[in-house]
C-alpha cells in the first residue's frame, strides 16, 4: 500500500503538521482534440499544466486539502443531516481518509485508491501518538498560532514506525 501524505489541522483551520512520503500520481496530460477551427495544445502546454500541479508549495497543498474537506463535510451534512459524518472519498488517483477529534483536530491521510478505510488508524494516531508525544509534552505549545506546527522528533519517529508496521501492512493482507 502506498501512503502519499498526512496532515493535521487544528481547530482554527491551520495546518500544524504535514508529512509527505511519496508524491501523488498525476494523470498524464493529453493534447486536446481540435474542434472545428480550433488548435491543438502543444506538448509544451500540456507539460506546463502538469508541472504547475506538481509545483504546489506545502502550504498551498494543505489549503487545497482543507478546502476539500470543508466543502465535502458541508455537503454531507446538508444532504444527510447532522448525524452523518464525512469519512473518506476516492478519486481515480488517490483516496482521502478523514478523522475529526472531539477537540476539532482534523487528521487527513492520502493513500492509493485500493486502501480500505483508515479511520481507525487515524484515531490510533491521535490517541496513541499525538496525545502521548505532543499534548503531554510540556514544551509543546497548546495553540499553534500562525501555523506554528508540531515539531516533535518522538512524534515523527513513532508516526513513521506506525506507518510501516500498521498501515503499510494493510496492503500485504
Amino acid at each position: 500500500m502506498v501512503v502519499y501524505s498526512f496532515y493535521i489541522f487544528d481547530r482554527h483551520t491551520e495546518c500544524i503538521y504535514t508529512r509527505r512520503w511519496t508524491p501523488r500520481p498525476l494523470s498524464s496530460a493529453k493534447p486536446a482534440r481540435p474542434q472545428s477551427g480550433g488548435s491543438v495544445l502543444s506538448n509544451g502546454d500540456a507539460n506546463t499544466v502538469a508541472a504547475g500541479r506538481r509545483g504546489l508549495s506545502k502550504e498551498d497543498d494543505a489549503k487545497l486539502v482543507f478546502g476539500t474537506i470543508f466543502s465535502l463535510r458541508g455537503l454531507v451534512q446538508k444532504l444527510g443531516g447532522d448525524d452523518n459524518n464525512f469519512v473518506s472519498y476516492r478519486t481515480g488517483e488517490y483516496k482521502l481518509h478523514y478523522y475529526e477529534t472531539p477537540t476539532r483536530l482534523k487528521f487527513v491521510m492520502l493513500t492509493d485508491t485500493k486502501v480500505p478505510n483508515l479511520r481507525l488508524h487515524l484515531h490510533q494516531i491521535w490517541a496513541n501518538l499525538y496525545i502521548e508525544y505532543v499534548v503531554k509534552n510540556p514544551l509543546s505549545p497548546v495553540e499553534h498560532p500562525g501555523g506554528i506546527g508540531v515539531a516533535n522528533e518522538l512524534f515523527e519517529g513513532t508516526l513513521e514506525r506506525f506507518k510501516v508496521t500498521s498501515i503499510d501492512s494493510i496492503g500485504e493482507r
